[in-house]
């Protein structure tokens, strides 16, 4: 890595890891009980959306009541959502008549934005009114982040030994009113300094340089930015996502794009470590994690630099430019590439379709992990649940029973962890095998062999991870990978992040167990070693087959014959 390239990832770590410090503390006064940050300034705007809401702020939830409530609103907003989608032709905000989306893409649409995924079978600029990117879009990216970040509050009071779990309204309101809102806004100005358009103006036809003409879309492109990568969202205004100039624009845009979609997953881990009282286990959380990021990132890295052997033999130096902006570079692709699959963004500023098979096998393999940092809310749950799995596997070696943080770890608990642990695989391969079996989904993959069984794996692996990328190359606008999509991405999300906000309730709920000689002490570099290795031992033992028919296969098979099949 030369000089420049090493500089552009050092700023960015170091960014990362200065403004998730504030950034979770402010989030750990929001999460706790009283009148919270800045409340005389925002309690006048929440209190009426309590009594629109009827409900009672103050009142505490258990387990069922809080999940029951997560559900329930969800639902509401989905259908709210698919409506949008299924009559955008009728409602106003529609200067360019785009026409309704089919029942099957409509569903698609709104099970993807309202579980954070924000997976696309259509391209944003031309199947998608100004109202529906507007209240059917940027609306549910909002929401869906802010429900991730209340789940996380949740479990984080559970871990602590809440006897409730607070209140999923107040937590709710607060998020969108006092964090999500107020972010977007200042970082809306910034992008619209930097070039993005936002405006309620249909599409201009423009004269070009050379007497052409050319049509070009237009819409709250700046608002939509910024909640797409704060709430590690990821849908696109336009279908080429953030490689448009629209939506990324110029270099800083694209650094502020990639600390964005870091800022919530990491702070969390602060909000964890203030809550708790247990900051070095979150400081060492932080950098094991982190460890297996820049790791992943130095694969895409070095395979995107030294290129494919096709090129090397005709003389072409500078690695793979294939799918990628002269703007950004190879180094500043690699790393977007990482960042948006470990925050399972799903924004691209490059063609991942294009990557070399190594390069494009680390953003898979993200996915199929999903606890790189992860989404809003939901990575933090997953990194808890295999802090817990390591807590548990730790106790079968010495022959004691799993504690952590004092309770112990019981069969309940152990059932709710296999469950979100085994949903997240068989949602990906399950699906994947049933797509490659049938001839019907099969005459959508466009490249054959294995770069086709990775472009299947890719996209039900983006579903169930809630990150919303693609490979491309497939065609997923049809009623079979839209309702199956779709139905991956209601699981992926829910069913575990319901099971573990379950499984921290629960220990909430025990007796705290003095320390002895014979804990396990989580707070320990060692401890935090055995994580990673948990971490990377359970995803490669679980996906590695698909991972070696699809990207490992492409990958030796362009070695032996100087190109890809």
């Amino acid at each position: 890595m030369n000089g420049p390239d090493f500089l552009e990832v050092l700023v960015f770590v170091l960014l990362v890891t200065a403004l998730m410090v504030p950034t979770g503390n402010y989030l750990y006064r929001l999460m706790e009980a009283g009148e919270g940050p800045f409340g005389r300034v925002f309690l006048p705007v929440e209190r009426p959306l309590y009594r629109l809401m009827g409900v009672d702020p103050d009142e505490e939830m258990d387990f069922r009541a809080y999940a029951k409530a997560l559900v329930l609103s969800n639902l509401f907003m989905m259908l709210l959502g698919y409506a949008v989608f299924r009559l955008q032709a009728y409602l106003p905000l529609n200067p360019d008549g785009i026409p309704n989306q089919s029942p099957d893409l409509a569903f698609n649409t709104a099970a993807s934005f309202i579980t954070n995924t924000n997976w696309q079978s259509y391209s944003g600029e031309t199947a998608m009114s100004i109202l529906g990117q507007m209240l059917g879009i940027t609306f549910l990216m909002t929401v869906s982040a802010a429900t991730g970040i209340v789940a996380a509050f949740a479990a984080i009071r559970g871990i602590r030994g809440d006897r409730t779990l607070g209140n999923f309204y107040r937590d709710f309101t607060r998020v969108v009113v006092r964090f999500l809102l107020p972010l977007s806004f200042v970082v809306a100005l910034l992008y619209v300094a930097e070039g993005m358009p936002q405006t309620l103006l249909g599409r201009v036809t423009v004269t070009t340089l050379d007497g052409a003409q050319q049509v070009i879309a237009r819409g709250p492109i700046a608002t939509l930015e910024v909640i797409k990568h704060l709430g590690t969202n990821g849908g696109g205004y336009f279908g080429a996502n953030a490689a448009h100039p629209y939506e990324n624009p110029t270099p800083f845009t694209n650094l502020l794009h990639m600390l964005l979609m870091m800022l919530v997953p990491t702070a969390l881990l602060v909000t964890f470590g203030r809550a708790t009282g247990r900051m070095r286990l979150a400081w060492l959380l932080y950098a094991g994690v982190f460890a297996i990021f820049l790791t992943h990132f130095a694969v895409v890295y070095a395979a995107e630099t030294w290129g494919t052997p096709a090129l090397r033999e005709l003389g072409v130096q500078g690695g793979n430019f294939e799918g990628k902006e002269w703007r950004f570079g190879i180094v500043g692709a690699s790393l977007f590439t990482t960042v948006t699959t470990a925050a399972t963004t799903g924004s691209v500023d490059n063609m991942h379709d294009s990557l070399t098979p190594l390069g494009g096998m680390i953003p898979l393999f993200q996915m199929m992990l999903n606890t790189v940092f992860g989404g809003v809310g939901a990575g933090f749950l997953n990194i808890l649940m295999y802090v817990l799995l390591t807590v548990f596997l730790s106790g079968l070696l010495v022959g004691r029973t799993p504690e952590f943080l004092g309770r112990k770890i019981e069969p309940k608990e152990m059932k709710l962890l296999v469950i979100a642990l085994l949903m997240h695989p068989l949602l990906i391969l399950f699906p994947t095998a049933l797509a490659l079996s049938l001839p019907g989904p099969r005459e959508s993959i466009l490249n054959p062999f294995f770069h086709g069984i990775s472009e299947v794996a890719y996209a039900y692996a983006s579903g169930a991870a809630n990150n919303g990328s693609a490979f491309a190359g497939l065609n997923a606008d049809t009623p079979f990978y839209n309702v199956s999509i779709g139905l991956v991405m209601l699981f992926g999300r829910f069913v575990s992040l319901l099971a573990l906000v379950a499984v921290a309730a629960s220990l909430g709920q025990k007796r705290v167990v003095p320390e002895s000689t014979g804990t396990l002490k989580v707070d320990t570099p060692l401890f935090a070693s055995l994580v990673v290795f948990v971490i990377w031992v359970v995803g490669g033992l679980t996906f590695f087959p698909v991972l070696a028919l699809g990207p490992l296969a492409e990958h030796f098979t362009m070695l032996v014959q100087g190109v890809a099949p």
